[in-house]
């Protein structure tokens, strides 16, 4: 009656073999290590750089314990671990400063980190330990003001453009257009002309309340932000922004960041794991924004040392040239709808292109007269600008075209991956900065998980003590759900939180609260005068619809915080559930395998040990 196929054991041994390797990541703790990244967009980390990193540290007689290079995209990283934190910040010193002959503007970004101790074999499987959130593992955390006023600027610049564009292509006249911090006024010389551009403006540009104004003889069409279309502008603004810091932080490396709004103008980023606030501050400040500008048709680009042609911009072009560029900008990187690696009609490597219809329609008047002269793409990064690539334009072309002249298709693949990253729709400024050390992170740990052994002992003592062996079956099948939540959220690469934690210690009660019902189902059915091995069988049938209902609603709570919360509150509810479906496994199926192993070789069972304190009398 009460015996398990052999299937069902295998399935419990399978689950603790996978459940053991994959929690195991999660006990060797983490070891100081220095990461090397890229500080420009112009710069790599490859496999070349992790051979120039080794050979420094061998000629400073420098000993590492394991030294990895990671790729997330095409972005690459380099890692160091070391024994303590004298070597790793002797290393970090060392290391900086043989790479970036220029300390004042760095090619290579050298920074303190933690690693984890995971042996090879393990990281071989894929097995890997949980992240852990800020206030686990230390790390910084930034407020970002967004400038609302510098978003309504960047859009009124760019209606600017368009209405210049539209304007010229139906013949209508104008004297100049001035853009006001929230409107636009556009000078005509005519009562008709001003009549006829606000009749075009207000089909195209539908966003703006068009209005004729005549002072002193002149004629002025004024253009300002309907507050609906104004509102739409700011909040478009907090979410490119959002949009272009997670795939900045992103290409960079760094595990598990959190960025999300707060509020109307300002954004959260949670670095964990990032040490030092300067490394903080450098990542976020890869923010970047990206111009199309024409080269000097003559000079594209000069040495270091050389002068420039007067009434040029010159920006960084490699490692010891500038760039020769005009002042106009065609077009920058909010018109770029998307950006992909292939190869031109000669099988080089390229990057196809393709902007918005204001982009194009710009694109394809600056291409029109500029046949056969050099235009570059430019990278603005913290005010300074970095050229991605010169090319010659070949023929007229509008929203879609080629960049030619990569070296190789990585190249090609990492410029694509810089355009599709978008600039930012308005200028952020950091208002608040803390920093949460790896020390308090520890602490907290230290304290989570002692709270929760506690609360594990005393479930323990207490089922033990009141349902004797059916209660040592029950924490045993505690320790198992408990053991397989770890595994799954490792497996998963879930990030664990302090809330998590607490998720965990409610998931044991609700596991535990499983086996109470399945024990006292069968006391009760040892009250009513079943024999043993039928009150196992009942107890456990019976207990089941109840375990269930009682899993499924609280389950459908925790889905709606995981789909409506966010941050801490995300955090817990990824746990809970996990914890709720562990636990059912754990509670009914294992701990039933469990009391079949112990009592169902005997057919003759003449006491169950659950604690029964009466039988039922014989009649």
């Amino acid at each position: 009656m009460n015996r398990y196929p052999l299937w069902k054991y295998l399935v419990i041994v399978v689950a603790l073999l996978i459940g053991g390797l994959y929690s195991l990541p999660n006990f060797y703790g983490e070891a100081p290590a220095v990461q090397v990244s890229s500080a420009k967009p112009t710069i790599k980390v490859d496999l070349a750089t992790q051979s120039r990193v080794e050979k420094i540290l061998a000629e400073a007689n420098i000993n590492s314990t394991g030294i990895f290079f990671e790729s997330a995209g095409n972005v690459g990283s380099i890692k160091i671990r070391f024994n303590n934190t004298d070597i790793q910040l002797r290393a970090r010193d060392l290391i900086q400063q043989k790479l970036n002959v220029d300390q004042n503007d760095p090619n290579y970004t050298v920074a303190l980190n933690l690693l984890s101790n995971t042996p090879g074999w393990l990281n071989a499987i894929n097995a890997l330990p949980m992240p852990l959130g800020l206030d686990l593992r230390g790390g910084v955390y930034f407020l970002l003001q967004v400038d609302m006023k510098g978003a309504v600027q960047k859009k009124i610049t760019s209606l600017a453009t368009d209405i210049r564009s539209q304007l010229r292509d139906k013949n209508i006249r104008h004297q100049g257009i001035d853009r006001n911090p929230e409107s636009l006024s556009i000078n005509f010389g005519s009562n008709d002309e001003a009549e006829s551009a606000r009749i075009l403006l207000n089909t195209s540009q539908p966003d703006l309340v068009w209005l004729v104004k005549t002072s002193g003889g002149a004629v002025k069409l004024f253009g300002e932000f309907k507050p609906k279309a104004l509102q739409e502008v700011q909040d478009s603004a907090v979410k490119q922004n959002i949009i272009t810091l997670n795939k900045r932080v992103n290409e960079l490396a760094v595990k598990e960041p959190v960025i999300q709004q707060q509020g109307a103008e300002r954004i959260v980023v949670q670095l964990p794991g990032v040490q030092d606030t300067a490394r903080a501050k450098d990542i976020i400040g890869r923010t970047a924004t990206l111009e199309s500008r024409l080269a000097d048709p003559i000079v594209s680009s000069i040495g270091l040392g050389e002068t420039p042609p007067p009434g040029m911009d010159t920006f960084r072009f490699g490692e010891n040239r500038l760039g020769v560029f005009k002042k106009s900008v065609i077009f920058s990187g909010d018109r770029i709808t998307d950006a992909s690696a292939g190869f031109d009609q000669n099988q080089r490597p390229a990057v196809n292109i393709s902007l918005d219809a204001a982009g194009g329609r710009v694109m394809q008047e600056v291409t029109r007269e500029n046949i056969g002269k050099p235009m570059g793409m430019i990278l603005f990064e913290k005010g300074k600008g970095e050229v991605l690539t010169i090319a010659t334009i070949q023929s007229e072309f509008g929203s879609k075209f080629q960049i030619t002249g990569q070296p190789t298709t990585e190249s090609a693949n990492d410029l694509a991956l810089l355009l599709r990253a978008g600039s930012l729709a308005a200028p952020m400024e950091i208002i608040e900065e803390r920093t949460i050390g790896p020390s308090l992170g520890a602490e907290n740990i230290e304290k989570g998980f002692k709270s929760l052994l506690i609360g594990f002992a005393a479930i323990a003592i207490f089922m033990m003590a009141y349902y004797l062996l059916f209660g040592t079956f029950s924490v045993v099948a505690l320790a198992v759900n408990l053991l397989l939540l770890i595994s799954v959220l490792s497996m998963l690469q879930a990030t664990l939180t302090l809330p998590g934690i607490a998720a965990m210690a409610l998931a044991l009660g609700m596991a535990i609260d499983s086996n109470v019902l399945i024990n006292e189902r069968i006391r009760e059915e040892l009250r009513n005068g079943s024999s043993p091995q039928t009150a196992i069988a009942v107890g456990f049938d019976k207990a089941w619809a109840t375990i269930l209902d009682s899993n499924v609603t609280t389950l459908i709570a925790g889905l709606a915080l995981l789909a409506f919360g966010s941050g801490p509150i995300k955090g817990f509810a990824v746990v809970h559930c996990l914890g709720i479906l562990t636990s059912m496994f754990s509670a009914v199926f294992f701990s039933r395998g469990l009391v079949n192993l112990w009592y169902g070789r005997n057919k003759k069972v003449q006491k169950l040990a659950i604690g029964q304190v009466w039988r039922a009398q014989e009649k």
